[in-house]
């Protein structure tokens, strides 16, 4: 890991005025959002980011840790801590990759560490269009202090996932998304086997259905906030088949942001309409209103907050007791969304408070009981079969990508030799045909350039892709091998 609290402390420390507790909280406001912040590219950025700040700094109640996606200039993270530095004191921007991590932590209490830590498995340089390896995507790691009390802690690990840009199982990047949700949930299962209050969120470009979303349920002591309060929302959009199975009618756009959580691709969000529905609204200024009970066959669950105690010597448990979809609110003179996804928000509560709560309001929906009575982690395992599933997965990109480096390797070599041809033909017609001569020289530079291209990324990158995989299967087939052992040993027991 890098970027440690030693070179963030100016940053980390809160203003003057502003004092540190040692008094626990009872319950923690939780706010996830990815701000779309990308730099020339994103529409009206600067001015969407500014009002987000100020969303953030009205915000009543306010959220109390705040992790920030796609926040891609420091400009506009200033902008934000400017704004929300009586709420939250406390904000930590990451570095990470070629463009950076795009990634925030802000908090009311002290961020006492502080690290950033990047996916040994990030997409591919050749993707260069769709930019995923050059940001440099990991996971954003605070270690905050909210009590005196030596397990008074909460390590918040805030991601963004590789974007999926086809449909599981045909996805070829399932197997770099998968290896990132067994590397954040390693991180959280280590956060909580210290003891430690855990939160994990972002935009984990993930289905509730989706084979990363099981797994770092399974792999760490973690719940899907969502899913604690909504137990049957949606596992995809109207649209995806996963979703078609489950035999539900087309949820309306209120349904998708009230029950389902829809936090991307729904109707409410500007920036999902039509081009002529943006324009109508962007450059014309004509007020377009949204239909709350018409089908929204599109919006899906992209963002999430995952919560889990620890329970290793920690005095007390955490419960998600609420979850709402917020940043919805169209910025007050462009009256666009202030980013193509809504926030999400939670609020844990400890559990000698959920049970006051509980027991006072007997009257409560049968949503709101379930959420109180649901314990924040379920420390499941996963199973053998699963295993061999992320096994196969592995087995198959690994041989895809010793195709790639073949064909690659190839030709890099192949390029040597043509351009050896090439310069042999410019000495030879040098005098006599000079037009041939800057021709050949000219397909000699670009065959050249093109092959060493080609040969650093089959040579090196490959390379280093491959080794980290080798690195993946090991630590999946370790975790079989004891989960494995952990059941003969449940069944001996049983026999006996």
């Amino acid at each position: 890991m890098s970027d440690t609290t030693a070179a963030a402390a100016p940053e980390t420390s809160p203003p003057s005025t502003a004092s540190t507790t040692t008094t626990s909280p009872s319950q923690i406001r939780i706010l996830t959002l990815n701000c779309w912040g990308l730099k020339y590219i994103a529409k009206h950025r600067a001015a969407r980011l500014t009002e987000i700040g100020r969303r953030l700094a009205l915000a009543s109640p306010p959220p109390e840790i705040v992790g920030l996606q796609e926040c891609w200039t420091q400009a506009d993270y200033e902008s934000i801590r400017q704004q929300t530095r009586h709420i939250l004191p406390y904000g930590k921007f990451y570095f990470g990759g070629i463009w950076g991590a795009g990634l925030a932590i802000l908090s009311k209490w002290p961020i006492e560490e502080s690290s950033m830590y990047g996916y040994p498995l990030n997409g591919r340089p050749t993707a260069f269009f769709r930019g995923d390896w050059y940001v440099g995507k990991g996971v954003a790691c605070a270690r905050v202090r909210l009590g005196a009390g030596r397990h008074e802690v909460a390590e918040v690990f805030c991601t963004h996932l590789h974007a999926p840009y086809e449909r599981e199982p045909n996805d070829s990047y399932i197997c770099h998304r998968t290896a990132q949700a067994w590397e954040i949930a390693k991180l959280m299962r280590g956060a909580a086997e210290r003891g430690h209050l855990v939160i994990g969120l972002g935009d984990f470009n993930m289905l509730p259905a989706s084979f990363a979303h099981q797994l770092i349920q399974a792999h760490s002591p973690v719940r899907d906030a969502w899913q604690v309060v909504h137990p049957d929302s949606s596992v995809g959009a109207a649209i995806d088949p996963v979703e078609q199975q489950r035999g539900r009618p087309v949820p309306s756009a209120e349904f998708n942001i009230t029950v389902n959580g829809a936090t991307c691709d729904g109707r409410f969000n500007t920036w999902r309409w039509s081009k002529e529905e943006q324009k109508r609204l962007l450059k014309k200024g004509e007020e377009v209103e949204v239909d709350k009970d018409a089908p929204c066959p599109r919006g899906k669950r992209l963002d999430y907050i995952f919560v889990g105690d620890g329970g290793v010597g920690a005095p007390h448990k955490w419960s998600v007791q609420e979850v709402t979809l917020s940043m919805m609110e169209r910025h007050p003179t462009l009256r666009c969304s202030l980013s193509d996804h809504f926030a999400v928000e939670a609020r844990i509560v400890r559990s000698s408070e959920q049970e006051a709560t509980t027991t006072e309001a007997p009257g409560d929906t049968a949503a709101a009981a379930a959420a109180a009575a649901a314990p924040a982690a379920p420390n499941t395992a996963l199973t053998p079969e699963t295993y061999d599933l992320i096994i196969a997965m592995i087995h198959k990109y690994v041989q895809r990508e010793r195709s790639q480096r073949r064909w690659r390797i190839a030709h890099f070599v192949a390029s040597v030799f043509v351009s050896i041809g090439c310069m042999v033909g410019v000495w030879w017609t040098g005098d006599h045909l000079p037009y041939v001569a800057f021709i050949l020289l000219f397909v000699s530079t670009l065959n050249f350039g093109a092959g060493i291209l080609d040969g650093l990324i089959g040579g090196l990158f490959m390379s280093s892709e491959l080794r980290a995989l080798k690195e993946f299967e090991w630590e999946v087939r370790n975790a079989k091998q004891i989960a494995e052992a952990a059941g003969g040993e449940g069944e001996s027991k049983r026999m006996e």
